[in-house]
């Protein structure tokens, strides 16, 4: 089957919907700034990729909607708000033949803050009603169907940094399998609190200031937030009904490590992107443009560059390869949905984006990670890989949009 993109959305430190995040990422704009969310003094590592210049009031009604929403559900929506409207679904006849799969790797931490907070600090004893709703990882799969009126199959994914990108391939496996007709995929999250940055201190692998992943003397990750969705179709059903084919999905692959809660295994990564190429029926040397996992720890980075000479064997010295958690911070649960935004970004514009503030020099990256400036080239396919803590791994592959009738 035939698995079409007809709409995007996007939310996230470098643009507030897909054509200023698409603009900037390929401008190499750094997303990366000091924290307002919160006092910073309070925590070592000062810097984040947050949302910036954003009011929820001027997205949700402040007595109907805003009480029900987590920060994370709120960029949910936004960011299906857009990828709706532009696959042309608003007020459509599909409700009961769209699925919605969304993920979320922590869920409602700044509804769990805030109630803590209550609880332990201002002393007192009974939450906000609504918080159990609010905090939930599903709730920005349930907001997203009581916002569009989707009566198929709804359900949040929950598997950490690999969680939306579970949520992409779920949602073809569901028009695979005839669930349904169209699927709303993506993911979200908002960790940017005290407690969520101060959690990831206490794993010391929190750069001190910027994202440079597979650079020589990277200090970590840069923690990031925001949401993507893409809509997938039945490619038939998508030209039937008159919608633009914006891309591809062509093609899956997951794995479990099986190895250690955090520590990054080059088998399971090795699995999930052969099993990608397998299944989209192509061979490596058909990849132009691999969006990497690239965190920027020195672990992962150095271990997804010898997964990656394993795969691709000698053609992995001619793909261009970037991290674009170097703009918009890693966004968790939600990395893998705006990342794949990135590589349909770089499909349409026939460019790579760039791994900002790359330093060469470590010898166990030793790959182009297209440093600095994006690059205009050819690309025809692109994968995206999205590896998780506890060895949880899902590599995605898009394919540029061909024209009308042409087979794949």
């Amino acid at each position: 089957m035939r698995i079409a993109i007809t709409g995007i959305g996007c939310i996230s430190a470098i643009g507030h919907n897909y054509a200023e995040f698409s603009n900037n990422l390929l401008e190499g704009v750094d997303g990366v700034s000091p924290i307002t969310l919160f006092d910073r003094s309070r925590v070592n590592r000062q810097n984040a990729a947050e949302v910036k210049n954003y009011t929820p009031e001027e997205h949700f009604d402040t007595k109907k909607q805003l009480p029900y929403l987590d920060r994370f559900a709120e960029f949910a929506v936004i960011s299906s708000r857009e990828a709706f409207k532009q696959a042309g679904l608003i007020n459509s006849e599909y409700s009961d033949d769209i699925a919605v799969t969304f993920g979320s790797g922590i869920g409602g931490l700044n509804t769990l803050e805030e109630g803590y907070k209550r609880l332990f600090k201002d002393n007192i004893q009974r939450f906000a009603p609504f918080t159990l709703p609010k905090l939930l990882p599903s709730s920005a799969a349930s907001q997203i169907s009581l916002e569009f009126g989707i009566t198929g199959p709804s359900f949040g994914t929950n598997s950490a940094c690999a969680s939306s990108s579970h949520a992409i391939a779920i949602g073809a496996m569901l028009l695979q399998t005839g669930q349904a007709k169209i699927a709303l995929c993506g993911g979200s999250e908002a960790p940017i609190t005290c407690g969520g940055v101060k959690v990831w201190e206490a794993l010391r692998v929190l750069s001190k200031d910027k994202c440079q992943p597979f650079s020589s003397g990277r200090g970590g990750v840069i923690l990031g937030e925001g949401s993507g969705t893409i809509i997938l179709e039945e490619y038939e059903h998508a030209l039937n009904r008159g919608a633009k084919v914006l891309a591809e999905l062509v093609g899956f692959g997951m794995s479990s490590d099986a190895y250690h809660v955090v520590a990054p295994c080059v088998n399971g990564m090795t699995s999930a992107m052969n099993k990608a190429l397998a299944s989209a029926q192509i061979s490596p040397e058909n990849i132009n443009y691999i969006n990497a996992h690239g965190s920027g720890t020195v672990q992962n980075d150095s271990t997804e560059t010898q997964a990656i000479h394993n795969v691709f064997g000698k053609h992995a010295k001619k793909v261009a390869i970037s991290s674009t958690k170097s703009m918009h911070g890693h966004i968790l649960g939600g990395a893998g949905a705006v990342e794949a935004a990135a590589c349909i970004a770089a499909l349409e514009h026939q460019t790579a984006p760039a791994t900002i503030n790359f330093v060469p020099g470590d010898p166990q990256c030793d790959l182009d990670y297209v440093a600095n400036i994006s690059r205009s080239m050819a690309i025809n396919y692109v994968m995206s890989n999205s590896f998780a803590f506890g060895g949880l791994n899902v590599s995605l592959i898009f394919k540029k949009a061909t024209a009308t009738g042409d087979q794949q």
